[in-house]
């Protein structure tokens, strides 16, 4: 990396609790900004996010690779359909988001989180997605168990990443996606697709999961212990699907309520609302958004029988909880 951008990943190990506030900015800004930080730009490489063409535009050499590591190529001859400008600048303040909704172009200024970085990638294409072609984003986990697809939603820390790979110790589960997924209504039937080359895990993970210890000392962690792996070389090339149809969706909370609890269609959809759909990375909100999300996830649930699972027990008393809920009560091994 340049050396005058050196500070573009973060040397902090402190977790990161809080989130950005994107702001809305009009055309005009966004000529404005682009002609700003276009001399800055050292690397531009087009990826493919479920059929939207995603260009990256930054000076950060590091950014670029862990890119290149989560998404999918594309023809860099092909135009793209939304843009996100990854930079610095001394005179602004840290993690500031700035989108054009129109142009779908996303400035991240002296943001050093290559976790946002990719949330942020994601979203810009679900709005594309959203607004052009009744696709709808997801920010969770989704897995295949023998042809009937688990979505698990739930806020941070409620344990969704902890879970998600719990359940792929069992060699009767495939991953379809461990963080963001889009999905597509079929008369009643609801399809979930992934859209990620490889995953992005914490380090922790193996004193979760002993089974994820070779997978963690394998991969290239950043200071934060996070980085991007291919799953497959823990649970095979078999075991990554590129789409399932939804058929449960567990919602993670961690409190002192019941540690099961079957929610109807109304109900689960009243938790995801309240929650924000337990996005934080979604760029856009205002009515029509609105509608268009709460209608949607009321689809899924009226396709997929919605339960509230409590993480406040050990990690493998949860798993037990989770297991029993969608009917694969003893764990087989790989």
């Amino acid at each position: 990396m340049n050396a005058s951008y050196k500070g573009m990943i973060s040397n902090s190990s402190e977790v990161r609790s809080s989130t950005y506030s994107p702001r809305i900015i009009s055309m005009e800004r966004k000529a404005e900004l682009s002609e700003r930080y276009s001399p800055q730009v050292l690397y531009e490489l087009k990826s493919e996010i479920y059929g939207c063409c995603i260009k990256l535009l930054t000076p950060a050499r590091d950014v670029m690779e862990r890119w290149s590591e989560s998404f999918y190529n594309m023809s860099q001859n092909i135009r793209s359909h939304g843009r996100l400008y990854v930079v610095e600048d001394s005179e602004e303040a840290k993690d500031q988001v700035l989108y054009d909704p129109s142009s779908k172009t996303a400035f991240l200024i002296n943001m050093d989180y290559y976790g946002w970085i990719k949330s942020i990638a994601l979203s810009v294409a679900g709005d594309i997605l959203e607004d052009e072609h009744g696709i709808y984003s997801v920010h969770g986990a989704c897995l295949d168990l023998m042809g009937r697809g688990l979505c698990i939603l739930g806020g941070s820390g409620a344990g969704k990443t902890t879970h998600t790979y719990g359940l792929l110790r069992d060699s009767r589960v495939r991953a379809v996606s461990d963080d963001w997924f889009f999905c597509r209504i079929f008369g009643d039937d609801v399809l979930s697709f992934g859209s990620e080359k490889n995953f992005y895990i914490r380090s922790e993970l193996a004193g979760i999961w002993k089974e994820y210890s070779s997978l963690v000392n394998r991969a290239r962690m950043d200071s934060e212990g996070r980085g991007v792996i291919d799953l497959r070389w823990a649970v095979g090339k078999g075991r990554i699907l590129p789409l399932t149809t939804a058929a449960t969706a567990i919602i993670l909370v961690r409190d002192g309520g019941r540690l099961v609890r079957e929610l109807s269609p109304d109900e689960a959809v009243s938790v995801v609302v309240e929650n924000g759909y337990f996005n934080p990375h979604l760029l856009v909100k205002n009515d029509l958004k609105e509608r268009l999300r709460s209608n949607f996830f009321a689809s899924l649930f009226r396709s997929a029988k919605a339960y509230q699972v409590n993480t406040v027990g050990s990690p493998e008393e949860t798993q037990r909880l989770i297991r029993g809920v969608v009917g694969f009560g003893n764990l087989q091994g790989r």
